[in-house]
């Protein structure tokens, strides 16, 4: 079975992006991006919401014809235009770059997903992480917590009445202050 591995950068007082949907407070530099890049390109594809696809869907298509970028940035274009996406999204109708849409999050066709062959899928996005948190649909949880405090913004999750508990799988500390809290089910990792 595949997992669903929610994937976000949150500052230290929870916020995945400050007003606006800023997030120039991203402490992404050349050592984080190749981690973040050896973890991505193994997965069978990238989960999203409209906003988060259109976002990258901006960027990432033609990042490494840009001379500026650094090599991992470049890198991880390439990652991004050939991995399957699928984008749940009530409005669009359809999306470049190998994008399925989904229209609805159903628990019965995330199953579904899970149990086909291939990579692990990766979850962005806090809208729709909150979705698949509520409907208890998150396997693993790769936090990275920025040494930053933003003050308000849009939380990592929003308030829910589904319990998850978690083990720790890893912790890891970039250069930058940025620091990796990595989870898993707590069933999950008692079963292995």
């Amino acid at each position: 079975m595949r997992k669903i591995i929610l994937t976000m950068s949150v500052s230290l007082d929870g916020y995945v992006e400050g007003p606006h949907r800023d997030i120039g407070w991203h402490r992404v530099d050349d050592e984080l991006h190749r981690y973040f890049n050896g973890q991505l390109r193994t997965m069978g594809a990238f989960l999203s919401g409209r906003v988060t696809h259109e976002l990258m869907a901006g960027f990432w298509p033609t990042a490494d014809a840009d001379p500026s970028v650094t090599g991992p940035m470049a890198e991880f274009a390439g990652i991004w235009r050939d991995m399957p996406k699928i984008v749940f999204s009530r409005t669009l109708e359809r999306a470049d770059w190998n994008t399925t849409v989904m229209h609805e999050v159903v628990p019965e066709e995330i199953r579904a997903l899970t149990a086909q062959e291939g990579g692990d899928l990766a979850l962005g996005g806090a809208d729709l992480a909150g979705t698949f948190r509520r409907l208890d649909l998150i396997d693993e949880y790769r936090v990275y917590v920025h040494p930053v405090l933003i003050g308000r913004g849009t939380p990592l999750f929003p308030p829910s009445d589904t319990k998850a508990d978690l083990r720790l799988i890893e912790t890891r500390a970039f250069g930058n202050g940025v620091v990796l809290l990595h989870y898993g089910r707590a069933r999950d990792i008692a079963a292995t």
